[in-house]
């Protein structure tokens, strides 16, 4: 239960620093911010590892992960504006 309080504070801050990185009004709420940064840490992980950055089950790292949670920002941005 720990490990999944640690992972949505690490999210949080993750999110909030990618919010802030990315330019536009993303209108995201605290649990969607926290979700975001988690998401966005699955993406790094899963692309590292398809570009053999990362090994099987190794993690992304801080950086690797806000970078992730903006590419899901532009996305949401496309999939919003089409909406």
């Amino acid at each position: 239960m720990l490990s999944v309080i640690g992972s949505l504070l690490i999210g949080l801050v993750v999110g909030f620093i990618a919010r802030a990185l990315k330019p536009g009004d993303d209108k995201l709420g605290w649990i969607m911010t926290a979700l975001l940064g988690v998401a966005g840490s699955f993406v790094a992980s899963y692309a590292g590892q398809a570009l053999g950055w990362y090994g099987p089950g190794e993690a992304a790292g801080f950086i690797a992960s806000v970078v992730g949670a903006i590419v899901l920002l532009v996305v949401y941005g496309l999939v919003k504006g089409k909406g």
